[in-house]
């Protein structure tokens, strides 16, 4: 969602700096999205204390999170929430095409359903289904956001499906749960250098460009 399909200003990767950064770190803000870009919040959290401090203490993880949650909220309250570039007409297309829109994130699902309300999307009108990270066990790199998204519309065949994200671990993810494609996005926490470190099939600028790739793909069946 943020930074692909929402266009938020990294508003969550600032929250999740001030939150560390409120217990006595000083961690930039390229820092804590080369960490924690597209990561379960929590995760993240853990990540960079781990990749930076060399600190794995739950409770200080625990502690930080419950901030930047309250934080986060706030945050989403006083500030404008955007779509992407391009991405309302996508979705019209999609839908003329039959093809399902599903929006998975690392917030739980009480973050992201704030973010839909404050956008005015509805599902099976926008999108089709959300998939939050609270909604499974496993958290990317794992696949399992994608897999149950595939249970819940009985798509057995992850080559019918393809990921979109704008960090390295989306296309992690994607790949992991074994996508047709997977493509990053140059509109959020990685740029085209970082994202190209992670091997994706495709990367764009504007989510209008999946158009003309995936009329490439129907066209050759």
């Amino acid at each position: 969602m943020a930074g692909t399909t929402v266009n938020e200003d990294n508003v969550v990767y600032k929250t999740l700096q001030k939150s560390i950064n409120e217990n006595g770190f000083n961690f930039s803000l390229d820092q804590v999205m080369e960490q924690g870009a597209g990561r379960e919040k929590m995760q993240a959290v853990r990540s960079i204390l781990d990749a930076y401090a060399h600190i794995e203490d739950n409770e200080l993880t625990d502690k930080i999170y419950r901030h930047f949650i309250i934080h986060l909220t706030e945050a989403y309250k006083n500030m404008p929430v955007l779509p992407q570039p391009g991405v309302i007409d996508l979705f019209q297309i999609l839908k003329q095409e039959n093809i399902l829109v599903v929006l998975n994130t690392g917030y739980n699902r009480e973050t992201a359903q704030n973010l839909l309300e404050k956008l005015g999307w509805r599902r099976r009108i926008e999108f089709d289904e959300l998939i939050s990270a609270s909604d499974v066990k496993a958290n990317r790199p794992d696949p399992d956001m994608i897999w149950l998204a595939m249970k819940k519309f009985g798509i057995e065949n992850a080559k019918e499906v393809i990921k979109v994200g704008d960090s390295i671990i989306d296309i992690e993810e994607g790949r992991n749960a074994g996508c047709r494609l997977n493509v990053g996005i140059t509109t959020g926490a990685h740029n085209f250098k970082q994202l190209q470190t992670a091997n994706p099939d495709y990367i764009i600028n504007n989510l209008l460009e999946l158009s003309p790739i995936i009329s490439s793909l129907t066209a050759s069946h």
